[in-house]
């Protein structure tokens, strides 16, 4: 396929574009009851993209654990069910686990072991992958799982152009019972050829039905940025766009005053990300991919602000 330009985009820079969807939805926020106890104002279909060649989009208007965000990713890529092994770094996901660690909902739960139903439940031409299929394992109970993560990074190195590269963490029977469905329930991964005859842009677009803009967003953003920078990296490609669709994107009202004294900060440089590679000097796969060989550069941002979190 001959190279063509990268699409004109609206891009702004990250923190730019975090901060004036805070303002506006402070300005223009209807104010919302919900199931928390705690109001909200809340805007419907906010939409924002950034352009990960300007740097790693992490806040600088207030400091960002990032070890801790880094905590959560790897392990949402390793699909566990429980924060037992998560516990002992971060404490962001215990309010939502019972006392043994388990959750009613893990996001990498779904993203490496999506259930696939069983033989025989298929309604008339409806097709599963079954165990034949690389992506399919057996799990303990003998039931059969989906590897979501592992089909979107062989389809990018063996046809990078699909549109078909989603990875879903709603399963609606799930979703009906649990405590907390996952509010950052799809992202999609696509793929821009480069003018320049370099390698291609990876970008990534992000569906969210809930989102906090005090605590939840900020996470999101860095979140996803590294799986684009991570799997950019285990598949020739280079970090491209992130778009993020928001669809209740909201402020807890005890947040507010936070928020306007973080409007009132000025963005710095964004810092950098390096992701070590293995000792052969090849890129980090999907089971490679460890903690230590993470690194952030130049990142030197205002104080924290505290937020409570609203269970």
């Amino acid at each position: 396929m001959p190279a063509v330009a990268e699409p004109e985009t609206t891009t702004t820079g990250a923190e730019e574009a975090y901060l004036a969807l805070v303002r506006r939805v402070l300005e223009r926020g209807v104010r919302k009851e919900n199931r928390t106890g705690t109001d909200t104002l809340s805007s419907f279909g906010e939409h924002y993209t950034v352009d990960l060649a300007e740097g790693y989009p992490l806040l600088t208007t207030k400091k960002v654990y990032f070890s801790s965000m880094l905590r959560e990713v790897i392990w949402y890529l390793s699909g566990a069910d429980h924060i037992r092994e998560l516990r002992q770094h971060t404490k962001i996901w215990d309010a939502w686990a019972d006392d043994a660690g388990d959750l009613q909902t893990a996001y990498g739960r779904f993203w490496r072991r999506f259930p696939v139903p069983a033989s025989g439940v298929a309604l008339g031409d409806e097709r599963w992958a079954d165990a034949s299929h690389p992506d399919v394992t057996q799990e303990a109970d003998g039931s059969l799982s989906f590897d979501q993560i592992g089909y979107v990074i062989r389809e990018l190195r063996r046809n990078p152009m699909s549109r078909r590269l989603v990875v879903s963490a709603w399963h609606p029977a799930n979703a009906a019972v649990s405590r907390l469905p996952p509010c950052h329930f799809a992202f999609v991964l696509n793929v821009t050829p480069a003018a320049d005859g370099g390698p291609a842009f990876l970008n990534g677009h992000l569906s969210q039905r809930s989102a906090d803009l005090a605590l939840g967003v900020p996470f999101n953003l860095a979140c996803y940025s590294f799986l684009i920078h991570a799997i950019a990296g285990m598949t020739g490609l280079r970090p491209g766009r992130f778009a993020h669709a928001l669809v209740d994107a909201h402020i807890y009202v005890n947040h507010v005053d936070g928020l306007r004294e973080q409007l009132t900060r000025t963005p710095r440089p964004a810092p950098t990300l390096s992701i070590a590679p293995l000792a052969d000097g090849s890129p980090r796969g999907l089971d490679d991919l460890r903690f230590e060989d993470v690194a952030l550069h130049g990142y030197s941002p205002d104080p924290a602000i505290k937020f409570e979190v609203a269970v």
